[in-house]
Parts: structure tokens; C-alpha cells; sequence
């Protein structure tokens, strides 16, 4: 029993790993064996991240496994990761006439603590393609070289290689680097690169520590007791005292910092204006930093739905990448990334 064991709650941040059973009938038991089958999971990934409004960091397509980095709002891994697995196992079965299971076991998913950590494994899962027999031998050159033109990766649309992906949610690993949100982009080229010249030992020791989760030592306690809980059946897997892995500010704290930073009213971010991008600023802060779904944050703003949240999002998306917008969004993002680090050392010290 333990061994399918998953605890899961709203705003939990998982690093899931996939990998492709051994089947003497397929060449070398690839779970990618061709473009087209890669490109065919893609598209289920991003039908799915839609469907069960996912927040997709990162990914990494190898030949027999994958990594997903991805936020749950809803608290729902399971659901999420089984659409989406049996939908391409029917799909891979058929084009090549077999049967049964395609995966090794159930998916394995590791609970991860916070932006350091999680800024920390998109590194070390960026970085995959190049630590594989054939290529971690070559000369750094080649393996930047390599890495960069990698097309089974969510990190050339990171570091502005290619177009970004509709499915993926680039801001928080990217809040995270320095400078203008021009500059962040080569920032975390810079920052994921320099893992192939040395290593993060502090978090391979981290990563290896737990079956269960990533983090420091105090967190994968806590993990663990949760597990234990839910083994013995004393607690169940969405205890309400456990919702959030990195503690959210409140809405209200999100969108005074929001008014503040623009020079508006917080009643501004209330009012449906099509042409205005206030409400898609606002939506896009509520997510992040309150660790809202796009269904809670149009109850917050007044505007009635998720779907009608989605629209301010996909309208606006280009301003809020580039420009006016993105500036202030960037500006809006240090305070309240700042405001969280306030709290946090000051909930740690009491």
C-alpha cells in the first residue's frame, strides 16, 4: 500500500518522473520512439494542464522517461498525471500494436519545497539531456551547444531560443534571476548552465534524501509525517493544515501591492474593461503569489468565472511578456516576492 501512497493539497509543487517499462518486442524499450510520438504527448501534456488547471514549470522529453515540474491549485496530481498517462498509453499501444501497461509502476511524484528548491531542480532537470550517456563526456562547449538546441525541452523557450509554449508557466522560475524581465532570460541561461561546470552537492543531497519530497531536512519531516498520517489513517490527504507548501500572502495583501506598484485604486482591478490590462496584472499576482486557481481568482476580482479569467490572461499575454505592462508586473513581483520573505523569516524565528 505504501508504495501508491500520495499525498496531495492544493498549491503543492511536484517534480514527477515517468519511465517506460522493459519490452523485448520495442527497440531498446523507448518510450519516445519517433518525432511524431513526441510531439502527439506534447499536445495531450498541454490538453491536459488546461483541463485540470495546472501550473507546468518545466519539462523534459528523454527516450525512455520524462520530468514534469508543475503546481497543483486544485490539489489534484493524481487525476491530473492518470489522464494524462492513459491517454497517451492508448494512443502508443495502438500505433504499436500492443497491450497493457507502458510505464514501470505508477509515476513517481516528489513533493518540492519552495522557491529556492524548486528554482534549484529546474537546473537539475533542464540539465538532463546533457548528463546522458554520449553526451556528458563531450566538451562543455558541445554540451551548451547541445542543450540550447535541445527540442524536447521547455528550456530553449526559457532562455528565448524558441517561442514559448502556451501549456507552460515561465514567471516563477524567472522571477527569481536578476535584472529587467529582458535580461531574465540569459540570467537563467547563465544560472542553469554553470550546473555543467560545477556541482549544487547541497541539493543533489537534498534530492537523494527522500522518496517523497525535496527540500531541507525539516520539510521532509513534515512530509513524512503526512504520509504517516495517512497510512494509519489518521489524517487524510487534504488536512487542512497542511494546504500550501510555501504559505501564500492573502488576496488582499496581493492586490494593495499590485494598486500601490501601478498608482490605481484596488477597486480598479474590479471593473471589466477589455481594453485594460489591470485585471490580467491582477490575475496573473493572485496565482502566483496567493496560490489561487483561475476559478478562485475570478471570484477575488469580481469577475464571475475562470474561463473569463482566461480570456484576460490569453488577451493581454503578449503586453504582459513584453513592454509597459511586463515592466510593472516585474516591479509588482520584487514587493511582493519581498513581502513573502518577510513573512517567512518571521514565521521561522517566532
Amino acid at each position: 500500500m505504501a508504495r501508491h501512497l500520495r499525498v496531495e493539497f492544493p498549491g503543492a509543487i511536484y517534480h514527477v518522473t515517468c519511465r517506460m517499462i522493459g519490452d523485448s518486442r520495442l527497440d531498446q524499450s523507448q518510450l519516445f520512439a519517433e518525432d511524431k510520438e513526441r510531439e502527439r504527448f506534447l499536445e495531450r501534456l498541454g490538453d491536459r494542464v488546461e483541463q485540470y488547471d495546472i501550473r507546468l514549470y518545466l519539462f523534459v522529453l528523454m527516450t525512455n522517461h520524462f520530468h514534469l515540474v508543475f503546481e497543483t491549485p486544485e490539489g489534484n496530481c493524481s487525476r491530473f498525471m492518470q489522464s494524462l498517462l492513459t491517454s497517451y498509453t492508448v494512443y502508443y499501444n495502438l500505433r504499436h500494436g500492443r497491450h497493457g501497461h507502458l510505464l514501470d509502476g505508477r509515476f513517481k511524484a516528489k513533493v518540492v519545497e519552495g522557491d529556492d528548491y524548486l528554482l534549484a531542480l529546474t537546473r537539475y532537470v533542464h540539465l538532463n539531456p546533457v548528463m546522458v550517456s554520449g553526451i556528458k563526456d563531450r566538451p562543455i562547449e558541445k554540451k551548451i551547444e547541445y542543450l540550447r538546441q535541445y527540442p524536447w525541452s521547455s528550456y530553449p523557450s526559457y532562455i528565448g531560443k524558441r517561442k514559448g509554449y502556451d501549456f507552460v508557466t515561465y514567471g516563477p522560475a524567472l522571477a527569481e534571476m536578476s535584472g529587467t524581465r529582458r535580461k531574465k532570460p540569459t540570467r537563467y541561461r547563465e544560472f542553469v548552465e554553470s550546473g555543467m561546470a560545477e556541482t549544487d552537492e547541497e541539493f543533489e543531497t537534498a534530492l537523494k534524501a527522500s522518496p517523497r519530497s525535496i527540500g531541507g531536512e525539516g520539510f521532509r519531516a513534515w512530509v513524512d509525517e503526512l504520509y504517516e498520517k495517512l497510512a494509519t489513517g489518521r489524517g487524510a490527504a487534504e488536512d487542512v493544515s497542511f494546504r500550501r507548501v510555501t504559505e501564500p500572502l492573502d488576496s488582499a495583501a496581493v492586490l494593495e501591492i499590485a494598486a500601490r506598484e501601478l498608482g490605481v485604486e484596488v477597486k480598479e482591478f474590479f471593473q471589466r474593461r477589455r481594453e485594460s490590462v489591470l485585471r490580467a496584472v491582477a490575475a496573473r499576482c493572485l496565482m502566483k503569489y496567493s496560490g489561487q486557481s483561475q476559478r478562485e481568482v475570478g471570484r477575488s476580482l469580481k469577475a464571475g468565472s475562470g474561463s473569463a479569467i482566461s480570456k484576460q490572461l490569453a488577451l493581454h499575454r503578449d503586453e504582459l511578456e513584453e513592454g509597459r505592462p511586463a515592466e510593472m508586473l516585474a516591479r509588482i513581483e520584487d514587493q511582493l516576492g519581498e513581502e513573502r520573505r518577510k513573512r517567512h523569516s518571521k514565521a521561522a524565528n517566532s
